[in-house]
């Protein structure tokens, strides 16, 4: 019997081929949105899920006040497991800056570099194809590199044993390679060493100190362990216990489990390729928005052609065939061209695969030989073809045979509450989805053209790496005597990346019961003129003035966090880290943050250490500044491969994952409008067919193309003010939630409703007046023939 239907299925696909093809079109491109989003979804919870121990490793956090950090203090794990019998194991991790790496004539500054301890191969499961898994990370100069690392520095070479220089200083061995990282671990990297040769120059890790919060700790539960919220409540209370024995600091400590880590709300320290669980939840409804408007498209198509299906039904009802026989049989049809999209979607997804993962930064893959997935598309396919199918099967078999034989199939057009309802979902959809592409895109605008405070363009930096930290006042007075590099100041962090913060800052009048950790950022004499900053009051370091020295400068909010203000801060002592000096300046506030987080208050004191120096190029000499800069570096640094970036781009970057989410938003957003275009035309086929003699009538009696595109028109644009009446709300809703969680954002005003109303009604229009127009321009005696 089955077979039958599916034979009288392919049947109707090749006789009826442009509706067919419409239809098949339609689901596909519907079912391949989808695949490509949920693929996206299913990547992101996927994060970490690969450890052998995955759901007993937990990252132990820490809030102080108004922070919320990941650093954590390197005593801290050896105190829980020696007080804590469901610590099983820990692990310490500290990334480091760039590392100068080189073997025979190959030398790479390298940025993905850990320090961690000999249990860091216990804990995690990064598997390990060369070297031994227990003593790898236990050689004090020994160093474990993945294999793409490998082949970068020794080629087909085993590497076991070899020898890395490192920071042209010492050597270290290799003991092990692990298999490239993959891209679904919280944790990149490329080489660890182990912390015990960190250990010889760390003051945190000789002394187990609890009061800095500089390394990643993680700690691995008993597999006994049950992690109810009330349990790990139980554990954070503990560890916030112990913690007050070694040390007074107000602080709470929390357990992320290592899986959820890549959605958790983005902390103070956490690292690059941080996921975003607002967004998932954005394209997880995306994707079912996209299938549910591919399904209306489906049935408004088997509606609009159902009065050449009638004489068929009614024929088989007079033959004997029973209600039910005819439901299943439009359901196997359903079902059966719902099998054929999802062959079309599939093909779709590997053509464009490559260019969703360009324009997502992802690595997705669809694993041909990974049962669960062929049973989710097949699940999809079939769920889709039973919902697609289910009111045109219900519809269609229920025509009156006696009627249907008789001609009479006008009256025969279905549910028109129904059908109407589905195309007002359609467009409700479509206007959300256009919403939501203006919004994007008018806040991404925002924040590319939002002045940060400083004048982003022409800065470029130098990290001071190697012998440039000795070699200080010879850089300086090289970049003097060149007007290329002449306009540059020496900063200890970049803006775009403040890590440095400090709970030890005190002032006149301050709350002892206060703790508030504060960013620091060391500037000099230039700072100011170099980023072209304003200030609010004061002045900014001088050479005039030595005690400068031992002085500070501070932005605007950290005046209001002091109860000063501009004309009264000047002159007022301030305590860093117990040094005591005075306010000279304050800064007019500038983003050192994503405009996601509101500024805080910065505490800037006068850089005595290095970091980064930041030049100022003239305008079109950008090419000539980069090789005066290397040629300075060449001769003052050869040991070190010469490294600059640009401001403007990090900045850029900050943005990376906003940008990546317009992109992929305004994509989907246009398939979804296209697939509700598709519906819409099947809709106006579908009227054009029922009113075939009526136009006829009209246009004898003198009815004029306008008067008949109007007709035709009039009941969808009714809808589509319906949609658009039920999507603004709908719509002002979500974008304002997204735009929550901005700190500064755009003014969502009545004129972007206007703006994708106006746009769904013209497309609407587009789509409807196509069938009108050819409906309106038959020769009349072609329709009245058979009457």
């Amino acid at each position: 019997m089955l077979k039958t239907y599916f034979k009288l299925a392919y049947r109707n696909i090749i006789r009826d081929k442009a509706y067919s093809l419409i239809n098949i079109t339609g689901l596909a491109v519907g079912l391949a949105s989808s695949i490509l989003i949920l693929l996206w979804v299913q990547n992101e919870f996927s994060y970490d899920k690969f450890h052998k121990n995955a759901n007993q490793i937990y990252r132990i956090s820490c809030n102080l006040v108004d922070s919320k950090t990941v650093g954590t203090p390197a005593g801290m794990p050896a105190g829980l497991k020696a007080e804590m019998p469901v610590v099983k194991n820990t692990v310490r991790i500290q990334p480091s800056n760039t590392t100068l790496l080189e073997t025979g004539n190959k030398k790479f500054q390298e940025e993905r570099v850990f320090y961690a301890d000999p249990s860091f191969m216990d804990v995690f499961s990064y598997p390990l194809v060369k070297g031994d898994r227990n003593t790898a990370l236990k050689q004090v100069d020994g160093a474990l590199i993945s294999q793409e690392m490998a082949t970068k520095y020794f080629g087909k070479e085993d590497p076991i044993g070899k020898v890395i220089r490192k920071d042209n200083k010492e050597n270290v061995i290799v003991t092990g390679v692990l298999a490239n990282i993959p891209p679904n671990s919280d944790l990149q990297f490329d080489f660890i060493l182990p912390m015990t040769s960190l250990a010889r120059t760390n003051n945190d890790l000789k002394n187990s100190v609890w009061n800095n919060f500089n390394f990643y700790d993680y700690v691995q539960l008993d597999k006994n362990f049950d992690p109810s919220a009330s349990n790990l409540l139980r554990l954070e209370k503990q560890i916030d216990q112990i913690f007050r024995k070694h040390d007074s600091m107000k602080a709470t400590f929390q357990l992320q489990p290592l899986t959820k880590i890549h959605l958790a709300p983005e902390q103070q320290g956490d690292l690059p390729g941080h996921g975003n669980a607002q967004y998932v939840n954005i394209f997880f409804i995306v994707a079912i928005l996209i299938l549910v408007v591919a399904c209306i498209n489906f049935m408004n198509l088997a509606t609009a052609r159902s009065a050449r299906r009638a004489k068929e039904i009614g024929l088989r009802k007079v033959a004997g065939a029973i209600r039910g026989q005819l439901i299943i049989q439009f359901l196997s049809e359903s079902v059966f061209i719902s099998f054929l999209s999802l062959l079309f979607a599939l093909g779709i997804v590997i053509l464009f695969l490559p260019i969703f993962n360009e324009l997502a930064n992802r690595k997705l893959a669809i694993d041909i030989s990974d049962a669960k997935l062929w049973i989710s598309l097949l699940g999809i396919a079939l769920l889709t073809g039973l919902i697609s199918g289910s009111y045109p099967a219900l519809f269609l078999s229920g025509f009156n045979p006696v009627k249907v034989l008789k001609g009479n199939v006008k009256s025969m057009g279905g549910n028109l509450l129904f059908r109407n309802t589905l195309v007002v979902i359609q467009f409700m959809v479509s206007i959300v989805l256009l919403v939501g592409t203006v919004v994007i895109y008018n806040q991404l605008k925002f924040i590319r053209d939002r002045n940060p405070g400083f004048d982003k363009a022409n800065l470029l930096y130098v990290p001071m790496t190697g012998d440039i930290w000795k070699k200080q006042q010879a850089f300086k007075n090289e970049l003097k005597q060149n007007p290329l590099t002449s306009d540059f100041a020496v900063i200890t962090d970049l803006p775009t990346n403040l890590g440095g913060w400090t709970v030890s800052v005190d002032w006149d009048g301050k709350d002892p019961r206060s703790q508030l950790s504060f960013p620091v950022m060391g500037v000099d004499e230039d700072f100011t003129h170099t980023f072209r900053m304003k200030l609010a009051a004061g002045r900014s370091f001088s050479r005039a003035f030595k005690a400068d020295s031992n002085n500070y400068m501070v932005n605007e909010k950290m005046l209001s966090v002091m109860g000063l203000n501009a004309s009264t801060a000047i002159g007022k002592s301030l305590t860093l880290w117990g040094n005591k000096g005075t306010i000279i300046g304050v800064v007019k506030d500038f983003n050192f943050k994503p405009v996601q987080q509101a500024i805080e208050p910065l505490v800037m004191p006068f850089n005595k250490i290095g970091g980064y120096v930041m030049i100022r190029t003239l305008p079109g000499k950008t090419n000539a500044t980069v090789q005066a800069l290397s040629s300075i570096s060449q001769e003052l640094n050869p040991a070190y491969p010469f490294k600059f970036d640009f401001l403007d781009q990090d900045l850029s970057n900050l943005y990376k994952g906003e940008q990546q989410m317009g992109n992929i938003f305004n994509l989907f957003a246009a398939l979804g409008i296209f697939i509700s275009c598709l519906g819409l035309y099947g809709l106006s086929a579908f009227m054009a067919e029922q009113r075939t003699k009526e136009i006829g009538v009209r246009k004898v009696l003198g009815a004029s193309v306008f008067n008949l595109v109007y007709l035709l028109s009039a009941s969808i644009t009714r809808l589509i003010f319906i949609a658009i009446f039920i999507a603004i709300p709908l719509s002002w809703y979500a974008v304002n939630s997204w735009l929550a969680g901005f700190a500064y954002h755009i003014h969502v005003g009545w004129l972007v409703f206007f703006i994708a109303s106006l746009a769904a009604l013209s497309i609407a229009w587009l789509t409807v007046s196509y069938e009108s127009i050819k409906a309106a321009i038959v020769n009349p005696i072609k329709s009245l023939r058979t009457e």
